[in-house]
């Protein structure tokens, strides 16, 4: 038995902001027999993750695809890679059968051919929908979990300061810092954003940072006594006024530079000098490094979200076809919260 699989892929790599016609929808025929003993499985894909780190591996060259692993490059015409809930439909693997939950790496496609040394694990949804182990029960909230906590260290009481704060990861290392009994100012790209940061999600202040001609005089209006954490999810002169901004000790947690990665010529470049005389930290960091932490992060994460002290801010769009739109738009700024596409029923 086979199935039309289609699939998205780059039809060259791209430089600049992407746009939806930067993408082609291919269909194969993909066959749902497997060779024995193969330990390959089919999945049909209901869920899948939209980030932004994904730009810089359609890129001709980035320096983070030199890391390997999930960030190499892609070629056109390649499938593109992505975190996803996805159900198995065929299986030569021992460990999975068919009609199991999976959750890993998978494509943006109708079906995943999984190998036998595929990221990928069975799901058990613990009472959640499948959507949260894309997002908040995933990688996105891994990020925001290890991150706030183990790069940061923060103690209660401390000032936070968080851009892009309504995105996948923003929003929730604002809301652990809330949780943690901190003072947390966020900043996102529109009145409707920050109304609900403050409103629905709890921050102490937010601001649009569109509306600021100087970030630096900004944040001093916001932390007149000091920042003590960032959390950095922007680069560029964001990071830079942060840290000109910052007490002795302070730390940075560069998580993202959404605004560098379509744009070659902005590059952070803090104070060097506040750096060391004020023994600020400033450390890069990927989820990666940190699935130590992942049973601890996945039991205080869903104790919070079944006792409503969390809230689980995502962005669905429907359908294969909607995934161009979907990820040009997290460089727009259109999305709220974890964007994520359902491409099928679960």
């Amino acid at each position: 038995m086979e199935v039309m699989n289609k699939y998205w892929t780059i039809k060259t790599h791209i430089e600049d902001s992407p746009k939806e016609d930067d993408f082609y929808l291919k269909t194969s025929t993909l066959a749902l027999s497997l060779g024995p003993g193969s330990k390959e499985m089919i999945v049909k894909n209901l869920y899948v993750s939209i980030d932004p780190y994904q730009l810089n591996r359609m890129k001709g060259s980035s320096s983070s695809q030199k890391t390997g692993g999930f960030a190499v490059g892609i070629a056109p015409g390649q499938g593109i890679e992505a975190f996803g809930v996805a159900r198995v439909v065929a299986s030569e693997n021992p460990e999975y059968e068919k009609g199991d939950l999976v959750v890993g790496v998978v494509t943006w496609a109708e079906y995943s051919k999984i190998g036998s040394n595929g990221m990928i694990r069975k799901l058990d949804p613990m009472g959640f929908p499948l959507s949260y182990h894309v997002g908040i029960l995933a990688f996105s909230g891994l990020t925001a979990y290890a991150g706030f906590f183990e790069i940061c260290k923060p103690k209660r009481g401390e000032k936070v300061f968080v851009s892009a704060a309504l995105g996948s990861v923003g929003n929730l290392v604002g809301q652990y810092a809330k949780l943690h009994g901190c003072y947390v100012v966020g900043c996102a790209g529109s009145k409707q954003k920050v109304e609900l940061l403050k409103e629905k999600l709890g921050f102490d202040e937010a601001f649009n940072y569109r509306e600021e001609n100087d970030m630096n005089s900004t944040l001093k209006r916001y932390f007149p006594d000091g920042i003590d954490i960032y959390f950095d999810n922007v680069g560029a002169e964001m990071q830079e006024a942060a840290v000109a901004n910052m007490n002795a000790f302070g730390r940075v947690a560069v998580c993202g530079v959404i605004s560098e990665y379509t744009d070659s010529g902005k590059k952070a470049a803090p104070d060097m000098l506040d750096v060391i005389y004020k023994r600020i930290k400033i450390q890069g960091f990927l989820a990666g490094d940190h699935t130590g932490l992942f049973q601890d992060f996945i039991s205080t994460t869903s104790d919070h979200l079944r006792s409503g002290k969390l809230c689980a801010l995502e962005d669905i769009s429907d359908g294969l076809d909607s995934i161009p739109f979907a990820f040009a738009g997290l460089f727009r700024g259109d999305n709220i919260g974890k964007k994520i596409v359902k491409i099928a029923e679960e």
